[in-house]
């Protein structure tokens, strides 16, 4: 029996999918559930399992953009499964030595007092283009420099190093594509405007440091930054509800909860996967989503579910070392905050200058429906808790708030 493989729908409003890669060859023997391929879409890469054992015969390229619930491969579900190692049909093939090639004989090159001497006519050419003889190759008899040759030299642009020049083109996938295409509209579309704040990281360091060994053994995940960030971000969203909102059309859409999406670094690109409902996660809860999803976005595992929705984003370019920058919204959303490396800087406390961890904090918003004071009230609100994180997100009990 032949069954044909079609491609499934990825998630609802996709209807092409890009065959990123085979991991089988045409001819194999497969097993049920064995990943067969990659496929692209533009929200995620995602892995293509055998419906059934058996022969495998390809019927799409590596890099074709095939529409959902087309036929991508057949499958001979009556072919025996091969003993041992042996190789499948399709495979065994006889391969045939090509003949050895003689080297080719070197040849040589008379050189005579006329190489590279360019002919009167030929240097006052040269000598109008700024062009020294020693660069030109001469095609007159014994490498004489012609009139011609001095007509036809370029004139160096720049220093010639005598360096590799070459380039190379590769196909951008369909995740990739979709993301240029979604920063484009996000520039396009946008009246995005960033506000910008420092935070001193000194009380986030001292409670770490005190309580991320006893956080870890007990929970199982680290106690890390992105757990303080989005809970004052929730914290900001709800005194500052437009950040928290969208254009729908002519009207203002305004969630009464938190999704907060968070920029991650994947294998294909930039994946942003979302924590549902922050606002009723503790710092366990964040940090172990946080944990969940970047792990999920490492191995090419997270779906697109995972991936949709958000109303509010947070990237952290500290991570890679990025000082400041300039976050662009995820539409439709219409706030993202960037989060930058902790610096030691000096900085005056009490009329003295000492030296604290210091982040530079990003906001970009969209003005057509965030104000200037909402934006910098909101980016403020994040500072405070933050600096500030015992009273304003532990209430003043922090066992309690890390479950300790």
């Amino acid at each position: 029996m032949i069954l044909e493989m079609k491609v499934p729908s990825p998630g609802e409003s996709i209807t092409e999918v890009e065959i990123a890669e085979w991991l089988v060859s045409d001819g194999d023997y497969v097993e049920k559930d064995q990943a067969i391929a990659e496929v692209d879409s533009d929200k995620a890469t995602l892995e293509l399992p055998a419906e059934a054992s058996g022969i495998i015969t390809l019927k799409a390229e590596e890099g074709d953009a095939v529409t959902v619930g087309a036929v991508v491969c057949l499958i001979d579900t009556s072919a025996a499964k091969p003993e041992g190692d042996a190789a499948s049909p399709a495979k065994e093939e006889k391969k045939e030595e090509a003949p050895k090639k003689e080297a080719p004989k070197p040849t040589t090159e008379t050189k005579t007092y006329a190489t590279g001497t360019a002919s009167p006519a030929a240097k006052k050419i040269l000598d109008e283009k700024g062009i020294d003889s020693s660069a030109v190759s001469g095609s007159g008899k014994d490498g004489r420099i012609t009139k011609d040759d001095a007509v036809n030299a370029i004139p160096s642009m720049g220093t010639p190093t005598g360096g590799n020049r070459g380039s190379s083109h590769s196909k951008m996938s369909m995740l990739r594509r979709k993301v240029a295409e979604r920063l484009v509209e996000a520039k396009n579309t946008t009246a995005m405007l960033t506000t910008f704040n420092e935070v001193d990281m000194s009380p986030i360091f001292e409670l770490r440091k005190q309580y991320k060994e006893d956080f870890k053994a007990k929970h199982g995940v680290g106690l890390g930054f992105m757990s303080f960030f989005t809970l004052a971000v929730v914290r900001a969203l709800k005194m500052y509800p437009a950040v928290n909102s969208m254009i729908d059309g002519k009207e203002m859409l305004t969630y009464d909860f938190v999704d907060i999406s968070i920029a991650v670094s994947g294998p294909k690109g930039l994946m942003v996967p979302v924590i549902r409902n922050a606002e009723n996660l503790s710092f366990r809860g964040v940090e172990a989503e946080v944990k969940r999803l970047a792990i999920r976005a490492r191995d090419g595992q997270i779906t697109v579910d995972e991936m949709t929705g958000g109303t509010f984003t947070i990237s952290n370019g500290g991570v890679f070392g990025s000082m400041l920058s300039t976050p662009i919204i995820n539409p439709p959303q219409s706030g993202i905050l960037g989060m930058h490396n902790i610096v030691e800087r000096p900085v005056a406390i009490n009329g003295k200058v000492e030296i604290r961890p210091i982040m530079f904090v990003a906001l970009s918003y969209d003005h057509r429906i965030i104000d200037g004071k909402e934006s910098v009230g909101f980016l403020v609100a994040v500072k405070e808790a933050l600096e500030n994180p015992t009273e304003l997100l532990m209430d003043n009990n922090i066992k309690k708030a890390l479950e300790m």
